[in-house]
């Protein structure tokens, strides 16, 4: 039988070796004599935090005993929550994700421990410890898979949040799981969960789904603001103040998702009709400074885009008004600059627009192109996309005009960035217009394009474990 090491087995050899009592050795953890005797005798248990004192006492690196705590005071014993939970937290700060794992495989074969484990994954989030609190939302929805509960969905929720990331290829694998899930959530819950559903489709330009989702979200949002307004019950309000957004903004929300449909379909009748309608929010009964804001924000999006339809549709002459409403409009966020400038290079390239002058007014924001920050759903997803979006534009309109510096340089930006969100299509695209004029790339842009070929091959290499036989 193997024999387990132990904490008390390993300090008790520390001490004899450097020859110190248990008054000394207490005096360097900032221990008393009797807890450190009694944790050598055996007579007591001991916390992460006496671990920590005696492990940094011994001279040895933050969380080196954490496994050995695991076995000795984890595994094969009723799990103790007291002692669990400010462990769990400790190796979150250290990212002993390893330590967590086994910690949650040790213990989540029993649901008793469920609520516990998911209390502690909330902790975590709200800490910002998204690693660690995936792990421990995974265990629970592992463990509940069967139990069809609200907090299986919760779960479910939490971890199609921390999983959606850079790689749309993967962010199609979570919505997909998470959708399922959905329709579980509490009522309210439902209208958030369903809004960045539907912003994680809109940036994988899946706009079957978006249409499907926005509408879904509609109609829901508009049973719980008539039942708002129809009972104007406390419980009711004190539901959806829980909302990150004032309930009305989800349904004219979808609206604008619609219209994002159907301009991208090129039914531009259809998108200005959605516009029309959430440009039109006289229904709306609340008066407050967050309500005012959102109505605000929602009449600004629905001019530009009622201009910006007509232009995609080929009214070239509203570009000039659209220009006036930019110009107009005072501390327009690096996001909203970068979709304005998306908007008209794609009118210029598809109509054969000389926007040259208009670049320039731009140019502070294409030096920011690659500097943009994601803080929410919609940042983190849509805006990368619409960002790799407007270097294609901008490198395509560049090089049908012999532009070729300028062009290049932003298509190898269209290109990583491509790469980076792992869309296949759009990357491909970039290829084929890098192919189309690859005689008037300079020596340097050539092997530069040849170096992001064969990074984008090894890194398929390594994800999918195909051999190289490279010599």
């Amino acid at each position: 039988m193997k024999h387990t090491p132990t904490i008390r087995a390993e300090l008790d050899s520390y001490l004899q070796q450097k020859g110190l009592s248990l008054a000394q050795f207490g005096q360097l953890a900032g221990m008393n004599r009797g807890i450190i005797s009694a944790i050598v005798s055996g007579n007591k248990s001991m916390s992460v935090n006496q671990l920590d004192r005696i492990t940094e006492a011994m001279g040895l690196p933050e969380g080196e005993f954490y496994d050995l705590f695991i076995d000795n005071f984890i595994i094969d014993h009723p799990p103790n929550m007291r002692r669990i939970e400010p462990f769990l937290f400790r190796c979150a700060e250290l990212d002993r994700l390893d330590a967590i794992r086994r910690v949650v495989g040790a213990i989540m074969d029993n649901l008793l421990y469920s609520p516990k484990l998911f209390e502690i994954a909330e902790g975590l989030l709200a800490k910002g410890r998204h690693a660690a609190a995936l792990l421990l939302y995974e265990g629970v929805a592992e463990t509940e898979r069967y139990q069809h509960s609200e907090r299986l969905a919760v779960c479910q929720y939490r971890i199609f949040t921390i999983k959606i990331g850079d790689d749309q290829s993967q962010n199609v694998r979570a919505a997909a799981v998470f959708e399922a899930f959905v329709e579980r959530l509490d009522e309210i819950e439902q209208l958030d969960a369903l809004k960045d559903l539907a912003n994680v489709y809109r940036s994988l330009r899946k706009w079957d789904k978006v249409e499907e989702i926005a509408k879904l979200m509609r109609a829901k949002a508009e049973i719980q603001y008539n039942l708002k307004h129809e009972h104007k019950s406390r419980k009711h309000t004190e539901c959806t103040d829980k909302l990150n957004r004032p309930l009305f903004v989800y349904i004219s929300y979808a609206d604008l998702l619609c219209a994002g449909v159907y301009e991208a379909q090129g039914d531009y009748h259809q998108a200005l009709q959605y516009t029309y309608a959430y440009a039109n929010l006289d229904w709306v009964k609340e008066t407050d400074e967050d309500t005012q804001h959102w109505i605000g924000l929602f009449k600004h999006w629905s001019k530009a885009n009622i201009i910006v339809n007509k232009l995609l549709s080929g009214d070239i002459e509203v570009l000039q008004d659209y220009i006036e409403y930019i110009d107009a409009v005072e501390d327009t966020n690096q996001e909203d600059k970068v979709i304005q400038l998306l908007n008209i290079m794609i009118a210029a390239n598809r109509y054969n627009i000389d926007v040259s002058n208009i670049i320039k007014r731009f140019e502070a924001d294409i030096v920011s192109l690659s500097q943009h920050s994601p803080s929410n759903m919609y940042t983190q997803q849509v805006v990368p996309d619409y960002f790799a979006w407007c270097g294609y534009e901008l490198a395509h309109y560049y090089l049908h005009r012999n532009s070729y510096d300028d062009g290049f340089k932003h298509l190898m930006y269209s290109m990583v960035s491509y790469h980076t969100l792992n869309n296949e299509t759009y990357f491909i695209n970039c290829m084929g217009l890098f192919l189309h004029f690859r005689e008037h790339a300079t020596p340097e842009i050539k092997a530069n394009f040849l170096n992001l070929i064969e990074k984008v091959w090894m890194n398929n290499v390594e994800k999918n474990g195909t051999v190289d036989r490279r010599g």
